[in-house]
């Protein structure tokens, strides 16, 4: 199969790898029809991290079954599939509870398990726990079945996002970052938690016009000056539910800083450029840090009975699309801020 690999910072390729084949009973082959590069890609993309040269890359994928383990109960060969971007078992009590990425049997796709998503075939293990069919309204539907891709990772993070900042329907949110990420939780939370003022900040135009597509209604460019000072006097004094979708110390700071006493800040973007948490702001103003990788496989039903109603359209992320042949072009694309977020066709 043709897959895409890491051979060092801004080096990835498209090499020939051996067909993925059913190593335990609960496994399944999936044959991968759409993927995509995700911001967080960027980061070993970039040298910030470093995995072994020669691993498999890629973490969002939607596809069609091709064999399943002996095990496997719920899906079968010829069903289309949507899969978070880790794996779990459905089981255990952390999976019983919402907390898929804390599964005690969790991994990723991508990386040194060779078994990226950016691929012709991904292995999934715990194919019950991990997987979920998709409906025909969006497996024979092109355009939705573009825009499942995004309930992988970015739709089901900015989610979890807006979830775990407590947003309430008719409340106030801030949503600090205009990545794919920080517009799905724009989206969230105009459309399907129903927040009554959402706040977008960020420092791209285009994303910032996205943003209020999705619902956003007010934007903020995160590099003018007192930017902090003009959300806390939007709110009357700071939201009481904010949404960190970065993953650096400038976002942070400031989803902390404008953030009401006794808000919640929800941190779902990867925390790579975080060297300190402002705890002393947190403490003295009451403020709630909650968060981590976003359990996808728990809000996948939701989100794509959403997708499917037409009550959310991710898609205007994906603006770029491109064959899997060309995946190295598109990490650059994203590299280079040209793009948002990538498509790639596989199949």
């Amino acid at each position: 199969m043709k897959a895409a690999v890491y051979h060092g910072a801004h080096d990835i390729r498209l090499e020939n790898l051996p067909d993925p084949s059913i190593v335990k009973a609960s496994d399944a082959i999936v044959r991968v029809t759409r993927a995509a590069i995700c911001g967080s890609d960027l980061w070993f993309y970039r040298g910030v991290s470093q995995p072994n040269p020669g691993s498999p890359t890629g973490h969002e994928f939607v596809g069609v079954i091709e064999a399943v383990g002996p095990e496997v109960r719920s899906v079968r060969p010829g069903d289309a599939v949507i899969a978070p971007f880790s794996w779990s078992d459905g089981t255990c009590e952390f999976c019983r509870a919402g907390l898929q990425t804390s599964c005690v049997h969790v991994g990723f796709f991508g990386g040194e398990e060779k078994n990226g998503g950016q691929a012709e075939l991904v292995r999934v293990p715990y194919a019950d726990g991990t997987l979920v069919k998709m409906p025909e309204a969006l497996s024979h539907d092109a355009d939705k079945l573009n825009a499942s891709v995004t309930l992988c990772d970015v739709m089901g993070t900015g989610h979890y996002g807006v979830v775990a900042a407590k947003t309430e329907p008719g409340s106030t949110v801030v949503i600090v970052g205009d990545g794919a990420v920080g517009l799905c939780a724009v989206l969230s939370a105009a459309k399907v938690v129903r927040a009554e003022r959402v706040v977008a900040v960020g420092h791209n135009a285009k994303r910032l016009e996205i943003a209020k597509r999705f619902g956003a209604t007010h934007t903020f460019n995160s590099h003018e000056p007192n930017v902090q000072e003009q959300i806390v006097d939007l709110t009357n004094g700071g939201a009481p539910h904010v949404v960190e979708a970065v993953g650096n110390q400038e976002s942070l700071d400031l989803a902390i800083n404008v953030a009401r006493p006794g808000g919640t800040v929800s941190f779902v973007g990867v925390p790579h450029n975080v060297k300190n948490v402002p705890i002393e702001t947190m403490f003295y103003n009451h403020v709630t840090l909650r968060g981590g990788p976003a359990p996808v496989r728990a809000y996948l039903p939701q989100l794509i009975s959403s997708l499917e109603t037409g009550q959310i359209d991710p898609s205007p992320v994906f603006d770029l699309a491109l064959p899997l042949s060309k995946v190295a072009e598109g990490y650059a694309a994203m590299d280079e801020r040209s793009a948002i977020k990538v498509l790639l066709s596989v199949s």
